[in-house]
């Protein structure tokens, strides 16, 4: 059994805009402090072995430089790479091209936070649909599996991958993380029902409920 509203508030959400040469983009963060330290959580994001455990089979060149692709998802050049602080990539997936930063920072406990900020062009068409959580979602479940992989050296898409994701309680996940990514929607300035609307169609689409 997975504690899904444990999980979902150790984690911090924050939606805001960044100005890029080709204009405005919205940016999703993302981030959760792990108890581990800030070498192992590097090699757990890093290392091609370990990655399958937490997220998706990937392959390529995973190297300053060089391309990855994730099994049946996104693929893109890593555009830099500053071990074990931070890497950044772009994220190429259904003909668009965004791109996320992986941050990792030491905590005064010992302990590491891990931070993704996934930045989209304002012009994205699932923006404007969905909203924070069209990427958010899915970067919870990341989360998700990394809790678990870290804290039992085990291969989390056993256990949370997509067959659980149709479960009630993998449903449970995916409806209290698009109201965590509705709420930080609302503080980061826009309008509720705006926000509401888009959370609505983000869950729905998530779980399979009808609207």
């Amino acid at each position: 059994m997975i504690e899904v509203s444990g999980q979902i508030n150790a984690v911090r959400r924050k939606v805001g805009e960044r100005v890029l040469e080709a204009g405005t983009a919205r940016t999703s963060t993302i981030s959760q402090v792990y108890d581990t330290g800030v070498d192992d959580l590097w090699d757990a994001v890093t290392n091609p072995e370990r990655i399958p455990r937490w997220f998706l089979p990937v392959s390529g060149d995973l190297r300053l430089g060089g391309r990855y692709q994730f099994e049946g998802n996104a693929g893109g050049t890593i555009e830099t790479c500053d071990p074990p602080k931070s890497f950044s990539a772009t994220w190429e997936y259904g003909g668009q091209t965004s791109w996320v930063e992986v941050r990792l920072t030491p905590e005064p406990d010992g302990r590491a936070r891990f931070e993704l900020e996934h930045i989209a062009h304002v012009d994205d068409g699932m923006w404007g649909q969905f909203g924070p959580g069209a990427v958010g979602i899915g970067w919870d479940m990341a989360l998700l599996g990394l809790s678990i992989h870290l804290a039992t050296g085990e291969s989390a898409p056993e256990q949370v991958g997509p067959d659980w994701a149709a479960t009630d309680e993998g449903k449970e996940f995916s409806r209290q993380s698009g109201e965590a990514w509705c709420a930080a929607h609302v503080a980061s300035g826009a309008d509720e029902a705006t926000a509401r609307a888009c959370a609505d169609r983000t869950i729905a689409a998530y779980t399979g409920a009808e609207q």
